[in-house]
């Protein structure tokens, strides 16, 4: 023996079924009635023994205990369903394994649900806790916090916000505790619940798709929600854009694509080379990109350095490419508001190349080659009246739409004066 009951039984039937054959000339209803008295007395005193000290005093245990014998005592009977026990042995063996449990299962649903809720609100409590954060009613929570996160990020005016410095109450270990607790619920339900035997099995309700139906529309109902109401908030992306736009708007004036003074043009302007320009200007000069450009710049760089580190795998390529062509739109929309001397072009391309060099960081080639193509499109409110036929052909601009380069050209100071216009009639 080997002081398991659940094993000692099974070796005893085993051995008891070799002798009761020479014995007896109706072994079954011998070795039947033996598996009767075991079920009936030692695993039920057993059972009794192992749930009834911590079914009021400890549901975890209680449910893990549960669970445990229940699958001991299916497996015990699958193993003895190798011997012939009469007619029927495995209704037989299903109605002792019944008896034994029947008080157990008749409230375990409720008592699974209960725990689990329980157990869930605990792991939500801790969390809250080591954050030092008051959880509020169901009634301002829930979709309500989300979107009290979405207020306090959107530069758009939704009401007042509750300063939660930074927090967003989130946590991926929080949401595994979770989705483990349910899994063990789930896995003791399928066992102890599914494999219950029903006298009426024959004439039975079944259930389950009409749980599938129910948890199917639940599910599609939060979507619903979700899209409807919570989709609305989700302006990331815009609220980048629109502050960036913001930056513009405040900081661009009309005059510095076709400054008064060119003499003194310089010194609006943060200082960076830009070797291109040298042979124009005659001097060594320094240049510098507009404080607009510098400003947008160092805020689109936190973002997609947040982006980076909030998002994985190609979740980051796929919001940064849709970031990226609408970072290009809004420079290229922008650039589309000024008119342009030729100092002004060249402190244009100057203000480009630094957002190309921005967007290069996004490591997204279509965005690349968005402010590729952006940047020569400049050059065209700097070439030669001359030239510029020939620019238009060139590999980078031959396979734009002529619209767009004529629209280009037509932001030129000299368009005029130059007769630009011919060279698109």
């Amino acid at each position: 023996m080997k002081n398991d009951i659940f094993e000692d039984s099974a070796i005893l039937c085993q051995r008891v079924n070799k002798e009761v054959g020479n014995i007896f000339s109706n072994p079954e209803i011998i070795l039947a009635k033996l598996i009767q008295n075991i079920f009936e007395v030692k695993i039920q005193n057993f059972v009794k023994e192992q749930l009834e000290e911590c079914r009021k005093s400890d549901a975890e245990q209680y449910l893990k205990n549960l669970y445990d014998l229940y699958t001991r005592t299916t497996s015990l009977s699958t193993k003895l369903m190798e011997f012939n026990l009469g007619t029927d042995k495995q209704t037989f063996l299903s109605k002792l394994i019944k008896s034994i449990f029947i008080s157990y299962l008749e409230n375990y649903v409720d008592v699974e649900i209960a725990y689990l809720r329980s157990r869930s609100s605990m792991i939500l409590q801790r969390y809250y806790d080591s954050k030092n954060h008051q959880k509020r009613s169901i009634g301002t929570g829930g979709i309500q916090d989300l979107k009290e996160k979405f207020r306090q990020r959107s530069i758009f005016p939704l009401g007042s916000s509750i300063e939660t410095h930074g927090e967003t109450f989130l946590a991926q270990e929080v949401v595994v505790n979770l989705l483990q607790e349910t899994k063990h619920a789930f896995e003791r339900c399928h066992k102890i619940w599914t494999t219950i035997p029903s006298p009426e099995s024959k004439n039975a309700n079944l259930y389950f798709f009409d749980v599938v139906h129910q948890a199917n529309t639940i599910f599609h109902l939060f979507d619903k929600q979700f899209n409807d109401h919570l989709m609305p908030l989700i302006r990331t992306l815009n609220c980048m854009v629109g502050q960036m736009k913001q930056i513009l708007a405040a900081e661009q004036k009309k005059t510095d694509f076709k400054p008064e003074d060119e003499n003194n043009v310089f010194i609006q302007y943060t200082t960076v080379m830009y070797p291109v320009f040298l042979p124009v200007l005659k001097a060594p000069a320094i240049l510098i990109y507009k404080q607009a450009c510098a400003k947008v710049c160092i805020y689109l760089r936190k973002q997609v350095e947040k982006i980076r580190s909030s998002l994985d795998g190609k979740n980051v390529d796929t919001l940064l490419m849709e970031l990226g062509v609408r970072f290009h739109r809004l420079i290229y929309e922008h650039l589309q508001q000024f008119s342009y001397s030729s100092m002004g072009g060249m402190l244009a391309i100057c203000d480009v190349a630094e957002y190309r060099k921005c967007a290069k960081e996004f490591k997204i080639t279509v965005v690349l080659q968005l402010f590729d193509t952006l940047h020569s499109l400049c050059n065209l409110l700097v070439v030669a009246p001359d030239n510029l036929k020939q620019m238009c052909s060139g590999e980078q601009l031959a396979c734009l739409d002529k619209n767009i380069l004529h629209s280009f050209v037509q932001l030129r100071a000299d368009y005029r004066s130059s007769r630009l216009a011919r060279h698109f009639s």
